[in-house]
């Protein structure tokens, strides 16, 4: 099934520059947001604390609900309304980490039956995580999407280049990196940053052109995410650590076939422009990826709206790296490969009739 017809040539590259300014306006507005926030809003699972979630039969306003934990030590905490508008749920975090969990839901549905009547509310679920397991799992969680990228980085500069030595130097400067970052004690979030960088500038250095592209682009797609949640104030939790790496999964894997077919007519067209490689290769695997993206698409909206509360962080997540994914491997990914000239006789101008003629009328003078 191709829903784009063969022959089709949409000029990709030219447009690169206006895709360049979307994407930068949107990690310009994410990293905005962030630094507004103070970082992520880490859920309970990275922050430590308690985590109970209410149902109520009738609307009712937050503030009596707070007066209602009172009896559970809890009106400290932050409510915040749950789920669909009208459900009447509730989600109720607290920082405290030295209540007992044993015991904890009926502790909390006796002081709340001091301001609503028994059977007005059910306590649906009861979670406690401490301090230290929190910060763990946080940085555990930052771990796994740095490595993830890293080992993308080197797959793809042996797959594509053949450049395994330059692609292991680099993972060696990344972890140097990561070693003198952690020596220094900067913290984790800086040292991910700091070794990005540091990596990104030994790609450039080495030529390794498709490494460099694919991890701008999962970069791009991460960023635009973790944006998107900031500015929704929505949790960062491990189901969204969870998203975040699988949006890494498929945003290379389409990034892999647009850089397979530039690769293949590379060699089948050595005296084409590189430009012209680079939109023939997008217009020939647009079809594809349009059949891929909306099938992946199609199972997350309807997951976003069927799912329910619980999975609706998920969703949204994988929805917006479904989109970003599929934006970055063509604006983002391929455009990369224009910064180097290209080497040997590779996309030298074609040998026309014409330039034949002018270059044999040159040598007559």
């Amino acid at each position: 099934m191709e829903f784009i017809k063969p022959g089709t040539h949409i000029n990709f590259v030219k447009a690169s520059r206006y895709a360049y300014a979307i994407s930068g306006t949107f990690i310009l507005i994410s990293i905005l947001s962030l630094i507004l926030h103070g970082g992520p809003k880490w859920g309970v699972d990275f922050t430590g604390g308690l985590l109970v979630q209410i149902k109520f039969n009738q609307p009712t306003p937050i503030q009596k609900i707070r007066n209602g934990l009172v009896g559970a030590d809890m009106q400290d905490s932050v409510i915040q309304a749950f789920g669909a508008a009208g459900g009447n749920e509730f989600l109720i975090r607290s920082e405290k980490t030295d209540l007992k969990l044993e015991g904890l839901s009926e502790r909390v549905k006796l002081s709340l039956q001091k301001t609503y009547p028994p059977g007005s509310f059910e306590v649906r679920r009861v979670e406690t995580v401490g301090p230290k397991v929190g910060r763990d799992l946080r940085d555990s969680a930052l771990y796994a999407i740095f490595f993830a990228l890293l080992l993308m980085m080197i797959y793809i500069s042996g797959r594509f280049e053949f450049k395994w030595l330059p692609s292991l130097a680099v993972a060696g400067c990344s972890l140097l990196a990561v070693y003198l970052t952690t020596l220094l004690g900067a913290p984790l979030t800086y040292m991910v940053i700091i070794t990005f960088l540091a990596t990104m500038g030994v790609c450039f250095i080495f030529r390794l052109k498709y490494a460099l592209g694919a991890i701008i682009a999962l970069i791009h797609d991460v960023m635009v995410t973790v944006g998107v949640f900031s500015l929704l104030n929505l949790d960062i939790t491990l189901g969204i650590v969870a998203a975040l790496l699988t949006i890494v999964g498929y945003s290379v894997n389409d990034t892999i076939i647009v850089f397979d077919r530039i690769r293949e007519n590379l060699r089948k067209f050595r005296r084409q422009p590189l430009p012209d490689t680079i939109n023939a290769s997008v217009n020939e695997t647009l079809s594809r990826t349009i059949l891929t993206s909306g099938t992946v698409m199609l199972v997350v909206v309807i997951l976003f709206f069927l799912g329910g509360p619980v999975i609706r962080d998920f969703a949204l997540a994988m929805i917006v790296g479904v989109v970003t994914g599929t934006w970055s491997s063509i604006y983002v990914a391929s455009p990369i490969l224009l910064i180097w000239p290209p080497e040997g006789p590779v996309n030298r101008p074609a040998r026309t009739e014409v330039n034949i003629r002018n270059r044999r009328a040159a040598r007559r003078r």
